[in-house]
C-alpha cells in the first residue's frame, strides 16, 4: 500500500473550508449581489447574442457559452454590474477555472490586460487601463 505524506498546518491556521466559509459569509448571498430575475433575463438575452465562449474561440475551439462573466469584477458597483460592455460569454470550464485563477492573481497578467475593455468604458470607470 502506498504511503501518503500527511500535511500538517499550525493549530492557529484555518483550513481552506474555514476560509471559504468566512469569505462567503461576508460577500452576501447570490441575490444580495444582484443576481436576480432581472439578471437572469439579461443573462439569457446576452447568451443568445453571444453563444460561444470567447476564451475557447481564442484557442480555436467552438464551445457553447453558459456563463456571463464580468470582465472587470464589479465588486458591488451596480453601474459596472449592468454595463454590457463589461460582460463576456464563457463556458463553465473557463469561468470556474481560468478566469478565477486570473482574478485571484495566480496569473502574472492583470485581468484588464488580458480582457481589455473599450476606451469608452475605461474612461468611465476609475482604475481602468
Amino acid at each position: 500500500m502506498p504511503s501518503t505524506t500527511l500535511l500538517h498546518r499550525p493549530s492557529h491556521a484555518r483550513s481552506a473550508a474555514e476560509r471559504k466559509r468566512d469569505h462567503d459569509r461576508h460577500r452576501g448571498s447570490f441575490r444580495e449581489r444582484g443576481y436576480d430575475a432581472r439578471w437572469n433575463k439579461a443573462r439569457a438575452a446576452f447568451l443568445r447574442r453571444h453563444p460561444l465562449c470567447v476564451m475557447c474561440l481564442d484557442a480555436g475551439r467552438t464551445v457553447r457559452a453558459t456563463v456571463v462573466d464580468h470582465v472587470v469584477p464589479h465588486r458591488g458597483d451596480q453601474r459596472l454590474f449592468w454595463d454590457e460592455s463589461n460582460w463576456q460569454a464563457l463556458c463553465k470550464h473557463h469561468h470556474d477555472r481560468d478566469k478565477q485563477r486570473i482574478e485571484r492573481g495566480s496569473e502574472r497578467e492583470d485581468v484588464r490586460t488580458m480582457f481589455p475593455l473599450p476606451s469608452s468604458v475605461c474612461a468611465t470607470y476609475p482604475g481602468g487601463p
